[in-house]
């Protein structure tokens, strides 16, 4: 076990006698000045690919080089080059249709009666004579004792599920589990040898869900690094799953109940799916950008801080925003972030030079969906079984100081542990995030690299306030993500209040500080859906 859960409070209190932070020396004029400066009308809301995404790069990486930073991406470069592919299905060229066990052909309407994307990497899909599995949710949780597979071979198949997950406790109550995921059910299928997904939404064919789901289903979208890559993914309703069942004999009744525990995935016999699409690509460029501190003693042993450098850019991505400012210039999304981790490698060269290597991320795209860091976590400039964990900073707190310190996933690892045995001492304490509904802990950049099994922590915002307490913090918190959020509005300010940011900071940087000169390797909780991911790669860790 770590050290800090030795007696939490007296490891700390070590770690602060021992002058580990000594060298730290955050400040909100610094954080201030920095973040005023990228976030300026000039950067154009930092969108990958533009002239915004060169000035931020260029601008971040010459702080580093100033500092006196070695570069940390490939091949002694800076910068992790990125290839984000779009796909937009061209018209017209989708077809679909089933055959029952009597050999008639059923055409199937795309746009109407079923909804197709290709997925494969060229953008085309040709599927014919597919046998069909029916697999429940979709949903494999060895940590939950909870398979829907069984032992039926989907090998050349395509694999039916439902969306979501059982309700309960098990998994996980109100906070929503990977599991729920549709990139979670086509990676558990793709690992299986399937060659296709259908989502069931349980909603008849001239039901709004239906009809909405289908018209959404059209638009461009950017596959994400490293995603399962299955042929087709589809989309049908209710309507056409019982018309599937009913031809393969099966009665749904004799299912049992899916969300029960019991369902074992069962196939459609006689029935068979013909699918073609065709997908046009465009292709984004954009960069990572890494910096690092090679450690002294364990040089192949990595810590992350990571924060995302983009935003969603100016008049030419949004030339309908109403009003005269059409530049999304992303202040506090995420060029608070973005300066953290500066300001946390500031730190980190002041002081004693770790034992380990610590790594300071920029990372791409993630408001384009994560899409930097899967794209790292597909292709990692170091290894991941080797990483001792991700550190992720997304929007610095705005405010006074907090008793507070919520962190996205909590339950998750014993980095939160590690985190409340430093907070204990300063009369302060890790919380969750509180908006269970949101599912933040898979929405940003620490994400990717939890999903490939390596531990992950992200602070938020506190609303406990030291002045005004959680009747003061949580209605200005919620005012001001309503006021600025993803808007025009989201600028920098002279007034805003960076003690909270400080605090944090602070804090961040000792618990980096801990991991980057120990043998630790954070774990996952019993039932995190990660810690069986993570185990596959324990011996490279003895």
């Amino acid at each position: 076990m770590f050290r800090a859960l030795i007696g939490g409070a007296a490891a700390a209190a070590m770690l602060f006698a021992a002058g580990a932070g000594a060298a730290q020396d955050f400040t909100a004029e610094r954080l201030s000045d920095d973040i005023r400066t990228i976030s300026a009308d000039a950067f154009n809301g930092r969108y990958p690919g533009t002239e915004g995404e060169r000035k931020t790069l260029d601008w971040l990486q010459a702080q580093y080089e100033a500092m006196g930073f070695q570069p940390g991406g490939p091949n002694g470069q800076w910068l992790q080059h990125i290839e984000l592919r779009s796909y937009t299905p061209v018209e017209g060229a989708a077809r679909a249709g089933w055959t029952g066990p009597d050999g008639q052909m059923h055409a199937l309407t795309p746009g109407a009666d079923i909804q197709i994307r290709a997925v494969a990497n060229d953008g085309k899909a040709d599927v014919r004579n597919a046998e069909l599995v029916f697999a429940g949710y979709g949903i494999t949780a060895p940590e939950r004792n909870w398979d829907d597979y069984g032992d039926i071979d989907v090998r050349g198949k395509v694999v039916m599920v439902l969306p979501g997950e059982p309700e309960g406790e098990l998994f996980n109550g109100p906070y929503n589990t990977f599991y729920e995921s549709m990139a979670r059910k086509a990676d558990e299928a793709y690992a299986r040898g399937a060659i296709g997904i259908v989502t069931v939404i349980m909603s008849p064919a001239n039901d709004p869900v239906w009809t909405n789901t289908v018209r959404r289903g059209g638009f461009r979208r950017m596959l994400s690094p490293g995603a399962a890559d299955l042929e087709f993914s589809v989309v049908i309703n209710r309507d056409l799953a019982l018309a599937w069942g009913h031809a393969a004999g099966l009665d749904p009744a004799s299912l049992g109940a899916v969300g029960g525990g019991s369902f074992k995935a069962v196939a459609l016999p006689g029935v068979r799916l013909f699918v073609q699409a065709e997908e046009r690509i465009t292709t984004t460029i954009t960069h990572n950008l890494l910096a690092k501190i090679e450690g002294t003693t364990h040089p192949d042993e990595y810590l992350i801080y990571s924060a995302h450098w983009d935003h969603i850019g100016g008049a030419e991505q949004h030339p309908d925003a109403p009003g005269d400012d059409k530049i999304y210039n992303g202040a506090w999304d995420n060029a608070s972030g973005t300066i953290g981790v500066l300001e946390m490698a500031r730190a980190f060269k002041a002081g004693p030079a770790p034992q380990r290597t610590v790594i300071f991320a920029h990372m791409a795209a993630e408001e384009m969906g994560l899409k930097g860091a899967y794209a790292y976590a597909a292709d990692p400039v170091y290894p991941l079984e080797r990483t001792v964990a991700d550190i992720n900073i997304d929007m610095l707190p705005l405010s006074g100081p907090t008793r507070d310190l919520p962190i996205f996933g909590k339950g998750q690892n014993d980095l939160e542990d590690r985190l409340q045995a430093i907070l204990e001492p300063l009369g302060r304490y890790v919380s969750d995030d509180g908006r269970p509904e949101q599912g933040f802990f898979y929405r940003s950049d620490h994400f990717p690299y939890a999903r490939m099994g390596v531990p992950a922590i992200m602070p938020w915002h506190g609303i406990d306030w030291v002045d005004g307490g959680v009747e003061a913090g949580k209605s200005a918190w919620e005012a001001k993500f309503a006021a600025d959020y993803h808007k025009p509005s989201d600028e920098w300010s002279a007034d805003w209040d960076l003690r909270s940011a400080v605090e944090n900071l602070t804090v961040f940087y000792r618990l980096g500080q801990d991991l980057a000169n120990s043998r630790d390797w954070p774990q996952w909780k019993p039932m995190s859906e990660f810690g069986a991911i993570r185990a596959r790669s324990d011996a490279a860790r003895q």
